[in-house]
């Protein structure tokens, strides 16, 4: 006689399918039904019992705790990572900050389609309380609005754009400082300014860019503007083409330290004297600034302390208040280059 067959036990993924929701909410409805709506907790607690689903006791017990960790979310690539240390400032900052709450930082990479959704799936699930967003791209909306429409607790560094008004953030004034900076370099009598932007997708690169032409106003010339994608390779490349463009250009405005450091390369490969006959101005204060020959003149963004205000910020909005944004001064920085 065949032993009759032995039932499936249900998963997740039935629960998920019979409430008509996803596999993370299920999982957060589980780890106790942070950032889970009123009508999803109903219809997965329904799906449960339609299922037969057995609730691990562990889950159980996590429902009237937290995860006790953090994300720092980068959505860049992990050559970024290493290549920019801004980044690096931020996450030890950051981890400095959480620690006096003993909470620990987890550092989620989400570079490209692949890396975003798993970062998803892992953030809805409820393994971290929050989100330190850094380097947040208009281009990758999605994984932005997934943790926005997940009610997760989110504080951005920059403006993040498109999502203003519901999501915090920590920023440095990039058009102040970018303006600043272009003024600067207009007072050492330089009237050829050209500028490398940064990516259009990001708030750092459209304000300073915005910036930079209002600065320069009926003296704006397009042709004398590239753009980069922060990376020094970038920035080389753009003041190559810049270079054959303009030849006669007198100073060149980078978004970032690290692209001026590419310019900085190219300047001096064709013979050209920095600053006697370009200057060129840099934004961030990185540490690569005083590593160039000559050092990079440029703005000093306080990375540790806006590290220290988006934990702030973050953790206040884990206990339940408003999202809230700083935006921080920057100061100008003169070095050799300019």
């Amino acid at each position: 006689m065949t032993p009759p067959p032995v039932k499936r036990r249900p998963t997740i993924d039935d629960v998920a399918a019979a409430a008509g929701v996803s596999r993370g909410t299920v999982s957060r409805v589980l780890n106790g039904g942070h950032w889970v709506s009123p009508d999803a907790l109903t219809a997965v607690n329904a799906a449960i019992r339609k299922t037969g689903y057995r609730v691990n006791p562990h889950a159980r017990s996590l429902a009237t705790s937290r995860a006790n960790s953090v994300a720092f979310l980068l959505t860049e690539s992990h050559d970024r990572l290493f290549e920019d240390p801004n980044f690096a400032v931020l996450m030890r900052g950051a981890s400095k900050a959480l620690s006096v709450h003993d909470i620990s930082l987890v550092l989620i990479m989400a570079g490209n389609e692949d890396e975003q959704r798993r970062a998803t799936e892992f953030i809805t699930a409820g393994h971290v309380d929050g989100v330190l967003l850094v380097s947040s791209h208009s281009s990758r909306r999605g994984l932005i609005s997934e943790i926005v429409a997940a009610g997760i607790p989110a504080i951005a560094c920059g403006v993040p754009l498109g999502f203003e008004k519901k999501m915090g953030y920590v920023a440095a004034d990039d058009y102040d400082g970018a303006r600043e900076m272009v003024q600067f370099l207009a007072g050492l009598g330089r009237t050829r300014i050209a500028t490398i932007a940064g990516p259009e997708d990001t708030s750092g690169g459209m304000r300073r860019y915005e910036a930079y032409v209002d600065e320069l106003g009926d003296a704006f010339d397009e042709t004398l503007a590239s753009r980069g994608d922060y990376s020094r390779a970038s920035g080389a490349l753009a003041m190559t083409e810049l270079l054959e463009r303009h030849p006669d250009l007198d100073a060149v405005f980078a978004a970032n330290d690290m692209m001026a450091a590419g310019a900085l390369d190219v300047l001096l490969a064709s013979g050209r004297r920095v600053p006697e006959d370009v200057a060129v101005g840099g934004f961030d204060d990185a540490p690569v600034a005083t590593t160039t020959t000559p050092r990079l003149t440029t703005m000093h963004q306080p990375f540790e302390r806006i590290s220290e205000e988006m934990v702030r910020l973050l953790l206040q909005v884990i206990d339940g208040e408003r999202p809230a944004a700083i935006v921080l001064p920057t100061d100008l920085v003169v070095r050799e280059s300019a």
